[in-house]
């Protein structure tokens, strides 16, 4: 991304962040707009640093930066944080809006070096890039593009073993975006290897003829937090985010409902 994008008061934030942070030996990746340029290519001038922490580092990074000067604050416990400085802000993320893709060990075991405003860093692995963006479905904001543009720049260096792994019981997300993908780049299909549509699809198959499920859940809620609230709200549907099977309490969720009116 470049400088000239930066105010300079910006920049030094952000080079003074991963500073105090490699100091404290926290561990800590880049994602965001920086690890998207890093995949693809793609510069995306952006107002804000995302850092990816482990969430049991949460306390001990907004100490670092509260006596750095940083105004800090737990905007929604289950998954962001932010430090501000002035007129700008770090992005503290320990888990997705939805609190499924949570930040845990594999993030760091196979992070991508890289280089972020002339300084070494570790950067969101893509493929925890995708299993996060996957669920971001709102009506004002859509990640798919940015999914498509990640396979279309690294599908054939992707783990696909462990993407599957990743979505676990929603992989039909997944494969939402994987024949998304097909349209949208017909001469790059060969970048999602066969055997992971021909996995999906077998479990498509085995779901077909009447449904067996009693409950009637909504899973649109793990993918939009407005858009199916009346769903959950007057017409009878389990949230998905709750338990039990969910990953968030009813307080988080809603927390994370109020912040939709801001």
């Amino acid at each position: 991304m470049p400088d000239n994008v930066l105010t300079t008061e910006a920049r030094a934030f952000y080079c003074r962040t991963v500073e105090l942070l490699n100091e404290s030996n926290i561990p800590f990746l880049v994602g965001g707009a920086y690890a998207l340029q890093r995949y693809t290519g793609i510069e995306r001038h952006t107002k804000d640093f995302d850092v990816f922490i482990r969430r049991g580092d949460y306390c001990r990074m907004m100490e670092v930066l509260s006596a750095s000067g940083c105004r800090t604050e737990l905007t929604f416990p289950h998954w962001l944080g932010k430090a501000h400085c002035g007129d700008d802000f770090v992005d503290v993320i320990f888990s997705s809006g939805n609190a499924v893709a949570e930040v845990d060990d594999e993030w760091f075991e196979h992070a991508a070096p890289g280089v972020v405003l002339d300084m070494p860093v570790l950067l969101s692995p893509a493929e925890e890039m995708i299993w996060s963006k996957a669920f971001v479905m709102e009506r004002e904001r859509f990640d798919g593009a940015d999914i498509a543009h990640l396979i279309r720049a690294v599908g054939h260096e992707l783990d696909w073993k462990r993407l599957l792994r990743r979505f676990d019981r929603h992989w039909r997300v997944l494969l939402s975006h994987l024949v998304m993908y097909g349209f949208v780049y017909p001469a790059e299909r060969s970048q999602v290897p066969d055997w992971v549509l021909s996995e999906l699809m077998r479990r498509v198959e085995l779901e077909l003829g009447p449904a067996v499920e009693t409950e009637r859940v909504c899973n649109g809620t793990l993918i939009s937090r407005a858009q199916y609230l009346i769903d959950v709200e007057k017409w009878g549907y389990r949230d998905a985010r709750l338990a039990p099977g969910g990953p968030m309490t009813q307080a988080e969720v809603e927390h994370w409902t109020k912040a939709i009116e801001r």
